[in-house]
């Protein structure tokens, strides 16, 4: 393997000192227009790059923010990262992307990974139930925001949607179409998304006069399409089917359609359908899917700003924010019952 470029080389080529290249690279207008030229006309003949990781550790700072999701995979988390790569990108910052597969272990892992690398920041939507992984995580000093989540028992910033809201704006738009019956088919509920939607759901029955047993809930181990079809088989297995499902996000309630489909139970006709997020998928599915939007790219940028904000050379001035954002009810095919 051939040897990386240093900085010597280009100094000794140039026939300058390590320090006059160091110049050129940093304070430019320090070296006289002939140097430079000479310095600059080398660098790039020898194909020199600069080790940034190098010139961050001698700064006492790195360019680079970490954004821990639960789930890559899911078009609302990249619309979130493009919101958070927006907000790096006008301070000159960089993002990197990682995936916790809603996994407390992964989580812990890749935040004792950020700790190792001393990242700038990091933004995370965090999965361990406990708290435990980021309470670790605070003893390392580095600033973190919370995406997609209250940040409750902390004393950090936070990005989150109202999903209480959320979830009663579903179940109140389904039992305005006739449903009394309802299934909320989530992920693990020791996620608090999901715990929340739910409280929302009970929330809106509770309003209409129905007791919460209405609600029969089908969870899932994760929050995928294959997850939601696997959730679809148990809601065609129950002796008597709810007529309407609410799913904790999009990509259940498309899977949950495919098993509906698959058995021939009509979307609407015979089962009405509410997913959430309003991802890009749900107004391009075979039965254009009603759905709860989250702001996911605002959120994004948001949460990086006042990362941004915490870690810049203002930060002594940080206050600490807690923002909650309103979710809103996008109706579409797939709920407008033909029972009424």
């Amino acid at each position: 393997m051939a040897r990386s470029v240093g900085i010597k080389d280009v100094a000794r080529v140039a026939g300058v000192s390590v320090g006059t290249v160091s110049n050129v690279i940093n304070r430019p207008d320090a070296v006289a227009e002939e140097t430079r030229a000479r310095v600059l006309s080398t660098i790039e003949r020898l194909g020199y790059v600069r080790s940034e990781s190098a010139r961050q550790l001698r700064a006492g700072r790195s360019r680079i923010l970490s954004l821990l999701v639960l789930d890559m995979a899911n078009p609302f988390f990249v619309d979130v990262a493009s919101g958070a790569e927006r907000a790096a990108r006008e301070a000159g910052l960089g993002v990197m992307l990682c995936n916790s597969a809603q996994s407390a272990d992964e989580e812990a892992e890749y935040l004792g990974l950020f700790a190792e690398q001393r990242v700038r920041g990091v933004l995370i939507t965090p999965v361990d139930p406990t708290g435990g992984n980021l309470r670790a995580f605070e003893r390392q000093g580095i600033p973190y925001v919370l995406v997609d989540r209250v940040a409750a028992g902390t004393e950090g910033c936070s990005v989150s949607v109202d999903d209480v809201t959320g979830g009663a704006l579903a179940v109140r738009h389904l039992i305005a179409q006739g449903h009394t019956e309802i299934a909320y088919v989530t992920g693990p509920l020791r996620l608090a998304q999901c715990q929340d939607r739910r409280a929302g759901a009970l929330q809106a029955l509770a309003e209409a006069g129905l007791p919460g047993e209405r609600l029969r809930v089908i969870e899932a181990e994760r929050l995928d399409v294959a997850a939601g079809r696997d959730s679809g088989a148990r809601l065609l297995g129950m002796p008597s089917r709810p007529t309407a499902v609410f799913c904790a996000n999009d990509l259940l309630a498309l899977g949950v359609l495919q098993a509906l489909y698959g058995a021939g139970v009509g979307v609407p006709g015979d089962v009405a359908l509410v997913g959430y997020d309003d991802i890009e998928f749900a107004s391009a599915a075979t039965v254009p899917l009603t759905s709860v939007r989250q702001p996911a790219f605002q959120m994004g940028r948001m949460a990086a700003d006042l990362l941004i904000e915490e870690t810049g050379d203002g930060a002594e001035g940080h206050q600490h924010q807690r923002i909650v954002l309103q979710p809103e009810l996008v109706v579409r095919e797939s709920s407008l019952s033909r029972r009424r």
